[in-house]
C-alpha cells in the first residue's frame, strides 16, 4: 500500500507552522474545487487528496500523531503486519516511560472517513490489518492503573503533610505540598502493581480534604467567625484571633455591625506549587449582646438610648 506523505500532497515543508498549511491548503482547495473543475474527475480526486491531507496536518494532535506514526510506516510495510515489533512502534516519553496512544484508532481523527483513502483507513480508521494489530497490542501492554483517596485536615491542606496509603497491598507515602485541596489528584508515576499482561501503571491519589468546623474553603480563600462584644464593635478595638497560619491580631473598625465581613488580605490558603501565594481571609463580626446586666449596667444603657433618642429628634 502507498504510502500517503500529506506534507508534499500540500506541498509544505515538515516543519511548515500550522497558518502556513492552513494557507497552502486554500489555495489548493481553491485551486481544485469541484464547484471550478465541473467533470473533472482528476480535479475531484485531487481535491479529495487535499482535504485529506488538510484534515490531518490541520489539527495538531493530529498532525503529532500522524508524525509519530507514519515515522514507523516503512518498518511495518517491510516486516508485513503479521510479523510487525510493535514495541518499537510505542513512542516513549522524557526518562524512558514507555506511552501507549489512547482511544479507539478508528476516531482517531474524529468525523466521518468517507472519501477517505485506503491508506487513511488501514493506517488510522480501524478496518483491520495495521490499526486492527495495532489496538490489539495496545490493550494487551496497556498500563494498569489504580485509584486510591487521601483524606486529609484543613490544617493539614494549608501547611502540607504525608501520609502511608496501602494501594492493592503496596505501602506508599504521599506527601502533599501546601495549598492542597479538595478533588486534586496526584498522579505517582509507573507505581501501580504489576499484573500478568500489563505493564506497571500509575496510581492516582485524590486528595479530599475533610469539613472544618470553624473555616468555610472557597477556592484559595477561607471565610470565618469571630465573636466580639457590644463594646468592641461600638467603640472598635483589638482581637486576638487563631488561625490556620497562626494568631493574628485584628483591628475592629468603630461602630461595626453583625455581620459585617473584614477581608485579611493573603491570610488565606496558600496557592497549590505556587510559593508565596495566597487567598485572603474573610472574618465575620459576630456581635455578642450582653445578658444579665446588673441594676447599674441597666441604668447606664437606658442613660444611653436617652441620650440617642435626644440626639436623633434633634435631627
Amino acid at each position: 500500500m502507498e504510502f500517503k506523505d500529506y506534507y508534499t500532497i500540500l506541498g509544505v515543508d515538515k516543519s511548515a507552522t500550522q497558518d502556513e498549511i492552513k494557507k497552502a491548503y486554500r489555495k489548493l482547495a481553491v485551486k481544485y474545487h469541484p464547484d471550478k473543475n465541473p467533470g473533472n474527475k482528476q480535479a475531484e480526486e485531487k481535491f479529495k487528496e487535499i482535504s485529506e491531507a488538510y484534515e490531518v496536518l490541520g489539527d495538531p494532535e493530529k498532525r503529532k500523531k500522524y508524525d509519530q506514526l507514519g515515522a514507523r510506516w516503512q518498518q511495518y510495510q517491510h516486516a508485513g503486519a503479521g510479523d510487525f515489533d510493535w514495541s518499537q512502534f510505542m513512542g516513549s516519553e522524557p526518562g524512558g516511560h514507555t506511552y501507549y496512544f489512547e482511544g479507539d484508532l478508528g476516531d482517531l481523527f474524529g468525523g466521518s472517513r468517507g472519501g477517505f483513502s485506503d491508506f487513511f483507513k488501514a493506517f488510522f480508521g480501524g478496518f483491520g490489518g495495521f490499526a486492527e494489530s495495532f489496538e490489539k497490542q495496545r490493550k494487551k501492554t496497556a498500563a494498569h492503573n489504580m485509584q486510591a483517596e487521601m483524606e486529609i485536615t484543613l490544617q493539614e491542606a494549608y501547611h502540607g503533610t504525608s501520609r502511608i496509603l496501602n494501594v492493592d497491598g503496596k505501602k506508599l507515602r504521599i506527601t502533599t505540598k501546601p495549598g492542597a485541596y479538595d478533588g486534586q489528584v496526584l498522579r505517582i508515576k509507573g507505581s501501580s502493581v504489576n499484573q500478568p499482561g500489563y505493564h506497571g501503571g500509575d496510581i492516582y491519589v485524590t486528595i479530599r480534604v475533610k469539613p472544618d468546623p470553624m473555616y468555610e474553603l472557597k477556592g484559595h480563600d477561607l471565610i470565618t467567625e469571630a465573636k466580639i462584644d457590644l463594646y468592641t464593635a461600638v467603640l472598635g478595638g483589638k482581637v486576638e484571633l487563631d488561625t490556620v497560619a497562626g494568631k493574628l491580631n485584628i483591628t475592629i473598625p468603630r461602630g461595626s455591625q453583625n455581620g459585617k465581613m473584614l477581608r485579611l488580605a493573603g491570610k488565606g490558603m496558600p496557592v497549590y506549587g505556587h510559593p508565596g501565594q495566597y487567598g485572603d481571609l474573610y472574618v465575620k463580626l459576630k456581635v455578642m449582646i450582653p445578658t444579665n446586666l446588673t441594676e447599674e449596667e441597666t441604668a447606664l444603657f437606658q442613660k444611653l438610648r436617652q441620650i440617642h433618642q435626644h440626639k436623633m429628634h434633634r435631627h
